[in-house]
């Protein structure tokens, strides 16, 4: 798959295509004859990455958190998840790729995961409509969590979509409720459930299957109760004006931790995840593995009190 290169990320590309370049010239010079002006121009690639990695925006972040080579769910679900059997449906109305779940053992624990899935390519992307669910994908979510509790087992939920589907079939099928329902099964869940945001999780369709006992984030992630674009639209009429909204919606991880939002930021490869897919997805195991072993020794009800008390905080001073 051919890079996908963000507008501040245009230095880099520059020299990489030039480094590109020089790599098949040398082919047709001599081996190793322009190694030492490519190696040069390697360290200055790193030089220039880490130095704009080092002072993003909120716009800039919103751009790397929806990066089409950020690893999506399945990529954590094959990096991560042992055995992982899919579970499908809502048992009442229809399947919602939006949002996949199943079984499955992380690093020997048995398992419910869950989480929202956009597609890496067209046909990827309408399948699972672009991670945007539909009601019968928060019931389904709904119906897993059931599961996990009744066979006691860890939820761990991925979060990454844009919101919920906001078409006239979502409405005529109870979105609103759907969501709602899902939220409070997360709050009620006996059982330990953690929560990462990968990418962006924007508005209700993200805290469905998002009010946990821990809420990660990764580096460049962004979490917020709506888009830039419509917060832009709906505050200022013109959705032209996103990049000032993200700036004043505190969506970074960074902003976040500080109003307690979310629990811990994952750190990510230089360059963001899209960078280094299976850096990321490591780092997001190891932190997982430790979360999750603080949490398992608690009592049900333990669970749901901490979990309580963690939403009721936020906004306290």
């Amino acid at each position: 798959m051919a890079t996908h290169y963000l507008e501040f990320e245009r230095p880099i590309a520059q020299l990489e295509a030039k480094i590109d370049e020089l790599s098949k010239l040398s082919e047709t010079t001599g081996p190793g004859a322009l190694d030492a002006e490519i190696a040069a121009l390697r360290a200055r690639v790193e030089r220039v990455r880490l130095e704009a990695y080092s002072h993003l925006d909120a716009w800039q972040k919103t751009q790397i958190a929806r990066h089409p080579q950020r690893p999506h769910f399945v990529d954590y679900i094959g990096g991560l998840i042992d055995e992982f059997v899919e579970l499908r449906g809502d048992r009442k109305f229809a399947d919602d790729q939006a949002i996949m779940g199943g079984l499955g053992r992380f690093r020997g624990q048995a398992v419910m995961v869950i989480g929202q899935e956009k597609g890496h390519d067209t046909t990827t992307r309408i399948k699972h409509n672009f991670g945007a669910a539909r009601p019968e994908g928060y019931r389904k979510a709904v119906r897993l969590m059931d599961l996990a509790e009744q066979f006691n087992l860890p939820v761990l939920s991925f979060v990454d979509t844009g919101g919920a589907y906001p078409g006239i079939g979502g409405e005529e099928r109870g979105v609103a409720e759907a969501i709602a329902r899902a939220t409070e099964r997360c709050i009620t869940l006996g059982v330990p459930m953690i929560a990462v945001i990968t990418g962006e999780g924007m508005s209700g369709g993200a805290i469905g299957i998002a009010a946990a006992n821990r809420v990660l984030i990764l580096e460049h992630a962004i979490y917020a109760v709506i888009s830039p674009e419509g917060c832009a639209s709906i505050l200022q009429r013109d959705r032209g004006l996103a990049e000032g909204a993200a700036k004043a919606l505190k969506i970074t991880a960074q902003d976040l931790i500080g109003l307690r939002v979310v629990d811990r930021i994952i750190g990510e490869p230089i360059g963001g995840a899209h960078a280094d897919p299976k850096g990321a997805i490591d780092r997001v195991g190891a932190v997982l593995e430790e979360e999750l072993a603080l949490l398992l020794p608690l009592s049900p009800d333990a669970l749901r009190d901490q979990r309580a008390e963690r939403f009721y905080a936020i906004g306290r001073p």
